[in-house]
């Protein structure tokens, strides 16, 4: 009688798991569920690592330890250095000669090393970055860099071979879920370590700051080195000294099919720059604009990664009935149209619910788009060349990122002391100015990203092959 109830359970829940768990479906019986969630741990120390620099020492650095706010902008922005290098990392991933047979895991335990490198140094840097020390200046801005920098080329390093390896284990067929599911943890990731820190650091001391971020640097050892136990397959005969090792630009020529794969990167490159320039200016647009408590907008965050998560599991839906990927992204742009028309008119219209659904939409279709970027990188698995297909993906999303943040801070600071002078005369007033003119950029450059990807789509329906399989 027990026996029966308990296969009777046991298929009502596959039953309902496809439908009810987006991604309980991406399993198959050589790269199991378990093992493919154990895998997606690197994700969400990347995601950590993000928040922790972008978000929780942003603030800390600035406010709790009183480092000028220029100064914090030069120390993020450092591990966007090493973002058009990934490239170069996937390509060596690819190519890596091993006597243990390996080509992915040294690459990712390297990653792992230089993140928790950073890491563990980053607290003591930061603390002498605040003056709070009788030794030269120099030391604490020296420290902090070389953390910054470790950090950040530990992230793009583990992420770029971790996507690659994601790749190697899974099926064509499965490709385009396992992308959903590897973005999916990667904003899980973010979402708790941001609630964590959050909590961690209520009541600010020093000796918390170093007890937060070393705890950090060890979940990183840890969780990164459960995510490649077993994972990667030793096989020398792949990595032996006398196999072919092609150049980068003979790799780079195979992989571009008649300019392709520039057009992709292209693509990539105007919808990230689309869809990130509001990354620093929708918290201070809700607060100086629609007059927001700061509980409030500290929420928006929150919001925005919820619609990403949302993102990620439809397209993990979608993709499941083989929709074309470039369609998938072309689809997010048109949710980022949408989005970006709300919020411009949350302003006039005073309305905080029609900007909470523009920023929970502006996170769906940044999902949907990057969810359909990725999948489509992770299709050029020609001759074992996903680590430079992802690399390059990485460098140009992580790259466009960068820029995008820099430039909306610019461009909105730009266009309210224009609009304050009164060049544009007394219509453009008011400090919505500089904002809304970043979101009217921004759906400039979507609608640019939907010229790029257009002719990708059109190209997919003509060839039309299997969703994974490259023809």
């Amino acid at each position: 009688m027990k026996r029966r109830l308990n296969q009777a359970v046991t298929r009502g829940w596959q039953a309902i798991g496809p439908r009810f768990m987006p991604f309980a479906d991406v399993a198959t019986e050589d790269l199991p569920l378990g093992r493919l969630l154990r895998l997606s741990l690197f994700q969400v120390t990347v995601g950590m690592a993000v928040v922790l620099l972008i978000g929780t020492l942003n603030r800390v650095m600035i406010v709790e330890l009183g480092v000028p706010a220029w100064l914090v902008a030069v120390m993020i922005s450092m591990p966007l250095i090493f973002a058009p290098l990934r490239a170069m990392v996937g390509f060596r991933s690819d190519t890596h000669r091993s006597v243990l047979g390996w080509r992915r895991v040294p690459f990712i335990w390297m990653g792992t090393l230089l993140q928790f490198g950073g890491l563990a140094i980053m607290p003591f840097a930061l603390i002498l970055l605040s003056g709070d020390s009788q030794g030269p200046a120099f030391i604490g801005q020296f420290g902090a860099a070389i953390a910054f920098l470790l950090v950040g080329a530990g992230l793009h390093t583990t992420q770029t071979v971790g996507l690659a390896l994601a790749t190697d284990l899974a099926a064509p067929d499965m490709r385009p879920r396992v992308v959903a599911l590897m973005g999916f943890m990667l904003l899980a990731g973010m979402v708790a370590s941001a609630g964590i820190f959050g909590a961690l650091l209520a009541n600010f001391s020093e000796i918390r700051l170093i007890q937060v971020v070393q705890g950090s640097a060890l979940a990183t050892m840890v969780l990164n080195g459960i995510a490649l136990w077993k994972q990667e397959a030793r096989d020398p005969s792949r990595t032996a000294g006398t196999a072919p090792r092609p150049s980068f630009t003979a790799s780079w020529r195979s992989l571009d099919d008649a300019g392709r794969a520039t057009r992709r990167l292209v693509a990539v490159a105007l919808g990230t720059i689309g869809f990130s320039m509001q990354d620093v200016l929708l918290e201070p647009y809700g607060g100086q604009v629609l007059h927001l408590p700061v509980a409030a907008t500290t929420l928006l965050t929150a919001l925005l990664a919820c619609g990403g998560i949302a993102g990620f599991i439809l397209a993990g839906i979608r993709l499941r009935r083989d929709s074309d990927p470039y369609r998938l992204a072309g689809l997010g742009a048109v949710i980022g149209l949408a989005a970006f028309s709300a919020v411009i008119f949350a302003s006039p219209l005073d309305s905080r619910w029609l900007f909470a659904t523009g920023v929970a939409l502006i996170g769906l279709g940044a999902g949907l788009f990057e969810a359909g970027t990725l999948t489509a990188a992770m299709a050029l698995n020609r001759g074992g060349h996903s680590g430079l297909a992802l690399g390059a993906w990485g460098a140009a999303q992580a790259s466009a990122a960068g820029a995008a943040i820099a430039c909306g801070g610019l461009i909105r600071d730009a266009v309210a002391s224009l609009t304050e002078s009164g060049l544009f005369g007394a219509a453009m007033t008011g400090p919505a100015a500089g904002y809304i003119a970043v979101y009217q950029i921004e759906i400039v450059l979507l609608f640019a990203t939907l010229v790029a990807v257009g002719p990708l789509v059109r190209g997919a329906a003509r060839s039309n092959p299997p969703l994974g399989v490259v023809t």
